[in-house]
């Protein structure tokens, strides 16, 4: 694990851009490096962004944003695995990597993120880190020519 550089943009663009990555988020087709590489360089504060390297390949990435006012206390979480290298326990590591860094060192007591509702790997994975389903978004997003819904979860900190 390491921080994300402006560098990294064409490799997270070819990983956003893979079928599998795509059908998990809410990334339209044709993500385009300029977009990557600019929202790399925006830098923000509240924003946490790691990426997952095997060797000198990045394989795999993902962030946290904290929420503002009274919701301070409060991140969203995002995470993408290249399609050849899920099931290798990459997934795992970010998750684990993240949550570290939003329980140790950025006093963040809640952790949101919404999953689709038939990803069922990725739900299995939040839900042996501690996190829980907290409703269903029926017809949330549209992908592959229909509304899809998703799962919101959440982690909470324990005290």
């Amino acid at each position: 694990m390491r921080a994300s550089r402006p560098d990294d943009a064409e490799r997270l663009t070819a990983i956003a851009n893979m079928p599998l990555v795509r059908a998990g988020t809410l990334r339209p087709p044709f993500g385009r490096v300029e977009d990557t590489r600019r929202w790399l360089e925006s830098g923000n504060a509240d924003r946490l962004h790691v990426v997952a390297v095997l060797g000198d390949l990045v394989v795999g990435n993902g962030g946290l944003e904290r929420l503002g006012g009274r919701r301070r206390h409060v991140a969203s979480l995002g995470m993408t695995v290249a399609d050849d290298h899920a099931g290798r326990g990459i997934g795992t590591a970010l998750l684990r990597a993240l949550v570290e860094a939003a329980d140790d060192w950025l006093d963040i007591r809640r952790i949101e993120l919404t999953v689709f509702a038939d990803n069922a790997p990725a739900i299995r994975l939040y839900d042996k880190a501690g996190f829980e389903t907290e409703g269903t978004l029926r017809g949330y997003a549209f992908r592959n020519g229909r509304d899809a819904d998703v799962l919101a979860m959440a982690r909470l900190r324990k005290s």
